[in-house]
């Protein structure tokens, strides 16, 4: 599923003289060839798209402005990773600057293990400052509760801890599209509820702004980005990990989507298309 390119200034994206149109502004065409001189046709017009989906959502919130000091949430994986070399590739091209920085959270009770060589490196090809933080997650202090509820909470908190104390007013999370649409049959599922994770959301009374450039972009296209640019992710997957309800969400719409092939962008696109007077109103 492929949704529309990210709107220029007249609302086109298009490869003219001039150049190229990242979002807002034009970048110069042989730019773009110097980035992208070892990657065949179809696959430079394949990145192209999905930074344009990109630059569509980070214009239409307004996620990135001038002077920005942005926090990126680095867990290893795929989606994380494109975020990086996406935010990063932009800013080479815009006529106006912001300061990226990664980071990962590291916990010591939890047996997993990223290539720490490897994104470090990443992120110095990127120009992107690298923080990898460690912290102890408490999972066998607190048997009572699920090991991925006991280490997501204290990966979070170290993340919103350190972004406050050093100065940082956004950070960027790698969801896509899929992961929105996940929630959103979950959360109706499982807690009577219609809430999904939106494209940016205040925290702490405005301190901090959560922003999501791939909010757009569906599960199945950045797998076929970190293909073409030959990611590397984990070394060792958590063995907690369990994805048990989201894997029975992800088969729910793939099923959907046999019946229509609009499924998912519908899915996404019905959160901001509510028609209340054909809803039952009842507390």
């Amino acid at each position: 599923m492929a949704l529309p390119f990210a709107s220029g200034s007249k609302g086109k994206s298009h490869i003219a003289d001039v150049g190229w149109e990242w979002g807002l502004y034009t970048i110069p065409l042989l730019h773009l060839a110097l980035i992208m001189n070892t990657i065949s046709k179809s696959n430079k017009n394949f990145l192209r798209k999905i930074i344009n989906i990109s630059g569509k959502a980070i214009n239409t919130h307004k996620m990135v402005e001038a002077d920005d000091k942005i926090l990126i949430a680095v867990s290893g994986g795929k989606d994380s990773l494109a975020l990086i070399d996406i935010l990063a590739e932009r800013r080479k091209f815009l006529p106006i600057h912001y300061e990226l920085h990664a980071i990962h959270i590291i916990t010591d009770d939890v047996p997993y293990e990223i290539d720490k060589a490897y994104l470090t490196a990443f992120c110095e090809e990127r120009d992107v400052t690298l923080h990898l933080i460690t912290t102890h997650a408490g999972i066998e202090e607190k048997s009572n509760k699920k090991p991925c509820f006991t280490c997501s909470w204290n990966r979070r908190k170290e993340l919103f801890d350190f972004a406050l104390k050093n100065g940082f007013k956004k950070i960027a999370l790698g969801h896509h599209l899929d992961d929105a649409i996940e929630t959103l049959m979950m959360n109706m599922v499982m807690h009577a509820n219609i809430s999904s994770i939106p494209p940016t959301l205040q925290m702490f009374n405005g301190k901090l702004l959560l922003i999501r450039p791939l909010i757009y972009a569906t599960n199945a296209e950045m797998t076929q980005y970190a293909e073409i640019k030959q990611f590397t992710s984990l070394k060792k997957e958590c063995p907690y990990e369990d994805h048990t309800s989201r894997n029975t969400a992800r088969q729910w719409i793939n099923q959907f989507e046999k019946l229509n092939p609009q499924a998912r962008s519908n899915l996404f696109k019905s959160m901001s298309n509510i028609d209340q007077e054909y809803l039952p109103n009842e507390k």
